[in-house]
């Protein structure tokens, strides 16, 4: 009898284990079956074990990751559990990845898949436990339909726990990805928004999940055989990658973070080269390489004989270089220490930081060809001038701060770069960048106050100087043709042009400045070309970027004009006689989006809706709407894409369109409906 009374409980316990299951059905066909397995057949106070939540799909129906790609949406576990109970994150097996109609990628699980969660009871549980759980998953064919189900669990409590559903819990275990570093080499390298994931030693076929922060911009994983995946990504990536096929695929996390330590460094090495080597390029300028001999010969004239006196002017300059510099740097630290802080690289993302960076860049590339100059005001370089007058090395430094100063008129376009460039960046690569440019700058004064005699190595200042100076215009303009490339991936051929028609705009004020505000100018003719200057920038301002860049990508003109599902303006519109077009859809649904791509969103469909006045009705379902989900069951419907046409001839007969829509079906059908069109 005990013996008996053992197997009753223990299979008592057994069928306590697995909750039951609730089906989604559908036009008679269970879609998704969902139930709760726990790896245990008791509970062990304080001690955690794990839940699944089984979802066993029909037959090419699918349900979704944890991201679930260009469309879908993740299933998702609402626990609702005894006091002192908590519940853990979803772990999520490995999926599969899937290109469907239209180029959309998702990722998503067929046949079978077990979503776990790890459970820890409270330490003083004394009777049973009923676990409750609220599931919601959206599965899809050709229409995608939500499902949901509530759940429940009852486990006894032991002193010890016995396993249970083994053989599905180790099944699905397997495919979790790992989060210790994989037993292969793992090499990222970036262009751009590029990435490119080298795989060496892990075997084939090689796939990639990516798993985007909240509004991260990111593409659909290529695989390069015979080892490389690139994904393009905005910012830093992360995700998992799976080796293998079938039950021995097994997947690890990974993350681009190698890549910030390496590459990034590399980058950042790499920009500030450039920066001493820009800062090295104005001693070559016209206002600056004339003042290195006066300033060498003035340290010697100083210092006499002493080759130590004129090292140390030679230093004390120097430093006045570096001051005049990193107080620059200070400066912008100091305007942005109250914003956010972004990563390198990652302010391209912005399409108007990219328009303002171009403009900078595109006006001092006229400057440097000259069109125009920067002119220092008469009594500021004559006090600045006579400020560093003073000797000895506090005269040398003031002369090092005020020198570089003084060259304005050729630093500018440089600094001015600079300072674009600056204000994206963090605080160390702001100091980092200005120190280097300042290295370059100082470098001569260095070695020429150590070694005077090298200063007849000294090119002797001419015209050369001039055209170098017009020859660097071009390498901006061409940082401008990489910056207006970007922007084309952003907003496209329009934007690029609208952009474009602003710079014109921009080089017209800066000839006007050039040519009419000089000097010998008199103050009326000074103040006329201002107010012309600014009318011009103003207007192509409003016009071209205000209003046409702007609007570029965000609402075109060539779209069609979607009213609001509602059942009274749908009434209201049958009433007064126009034809209806909705179109039931949802932003996961992979048909409906491949069917606005090919059928809906097409020129020719756009010209028949406008041209006979078919009213075009938008129920969009990506959020819970009972009214939306009411008129889906007036159809027989529980899921989206729906396209239903009221005729202007019959409106009391509508006619539901196929799932799958072609261009030529649908305008078939609502060119059938025009014999009743009217205004």
């Amino acid at each position: 009898m005990a013996i008996a009374l053992r197997l009753l409980l223990g299979l008592a316990f057994f069928l306590c284990a697995a909750a039951p299951a609730p089906a989604q059905i559908h036009d008679g066909k269970v879609l998704v079956k969902a139930s709760l397995l726990a790896d245990t057949s008791s509970i062990v106070p304080g001690q955690s074990f794990q839940v699944g939540l089984l979802l066993e799909m029909a037959p090419s129906w699918h349900t979704y990751w944890q991201y679930s790609g260009d469309s879908g949406l993740p299933t998702s576990i609402d626990w609702e559990l005894p006091p002192g109970f908590t519940a853990g994150p979803i772990e999520w097996p490995l999926p599969e990845a899937k290109i469907e109609p239209g180029d959309i990628q998702v990722y998503s699980y067929g046949g079978r898949v077990l979503l776990l969660t790890t459970i820890t009871p409270p330490a003083n549980l004394l009777k049973n436990a009923t676990l409750r759980a609220k599931a919601t998953w959206l599965v899809c064919e050709e229409i995608c339909v939500p499902g949901d189900a509530k759940l429940e669990l009852t486990l006894p409590v032991a002193q010890s726990a016995v396993p249970a559903n083994a053989a599905v819990f180790e099944e699905f275990r397997a495919q979790l990805p790992s989060k210790q570093a994989p037993p292969f080499d793992l090499t990222w390298t970036r262009s751009g928004s590029a990435l490119t994931l080298q795989v060496k030693g892990a075997g084939s076929p090689l796939q990639l999940f990516p798993l985007p922060a909240d509004n991260q911009l990111i593409g659909h994983p290529q695989f390069e055989p015979p080892d490389k995946l690139i994904i393009k990504a905005s910012g830093s990536f992360a995700g998992v990658l799976s080796v293998g096929e079938g039950s021995a695929r097994r997947g690890w996390m990974i993350s681009d973070a190698a890549l910030t330590n390496t590459t990034d460094t590399i980058s950042l090495w790499t920009a500030l080269f450039y920066g001493f080597l820009g800062g090295l390029i104005l001693n070559l300028m016209p206002c600056v390489l004339p003042v290195i001999s006066l300033k060498i010969f003035g340290f010697m004239k100083q210092a006499g004989d002493s080759r130590q006196s004129i090292l140390f002017h030679g230093l004390a300059f120097v430093v006045g270089i570096f001051v005049w510099f990193l107080g620059l740097a200070a400066v912008i630290v100091g305007l942005k220490s109250g914003g956010a802080e972004v990563t390198w690289a990652f302010q391209f993302q912005n399409p108007w930081f990219n328009v303002v960076i171009g403009s900078v860049v595109f006006v001092f590339a006229l400057n440097l060809a000259g069109v125009f100059e920067f002119i220092l005001p008469g009594r500021a370089s004559n006090a600045l001038e006579s400020a560093g007058s003073s000797s000895g090395l506090a005269g040398s430094f003031f002369q090092g701060v005020f020198a570089t100063l003084l060259a304005t008129p050729c630093t500018a376009p440089f600094l001015g770069s600079a300072l674009g460039f600056a204000f994206s960046q963090s605080f160390v690569v702001i100091f980092s960048m200005f120190a280097a440019v300042a290295s370059g700058m100082a470098l001569p004064y260095l070695l020429l106050s150590a070694s005077p005699g090298w200063l007849k190595f000294l090119p002797r200042p001419g015209a050369w100087m001039e055209r170098l100076k017009q020859f660097m215009a071009f390498p901006l303009l061409a940082t401008l043709v990489w910056i207006i490339s970007i922007l084309g991936g952003q907003r496209g051929v329009d934007g690029i042009t609208w952009f474009c028609a602003f710079l014109i705009c921009l080089g017209f004020a800066c000839w006007l400045l050039g040519s009419f505000c000089g000097p010998l100018v008199s103050p009326a003719k000074r103040f006329t070309t201002l107010l012309l200057i600014v009318a011009t920038l103003v207007g192509g301002g409003w016009y071209f970027l205000g209003k046409k860049f702007a609007s570029v990508g965000s609402e075109s003109v060539d779209r069609i004009a979607w009213v609001p599902f509602s059942e009274a303006r749908v009434a209201s519109e049958i009433a007064s006689g126009r034809s209806v077009f909705i179109d039931f859809t949802a932003d996961w649904c992979i048909t409906c989006k491949f069917n606005e791509r090919t059928a809906i969103e097409t020129p020719a469909t756009r010209a028949f809706l406008r041209e006979n006045n078919i009213v075009p009705v938008k129920a969009d379902w990506t959020n819970a709407n009972s009214e939306i989900t009411a008129a889906l069951k007036s159809f027989g419907r529980v899921g989206v894409p729906l396209y239903v046409l009221y005729p202007a001839s019959n409106p009391t007969s509508p006619v539901v369109l196929p799932e799958i829509l072609t261009e030529s079906e649908l305008l078939k059908s609502l060119e059938q409906a025009k014999a009743g069109l009217k205004r």
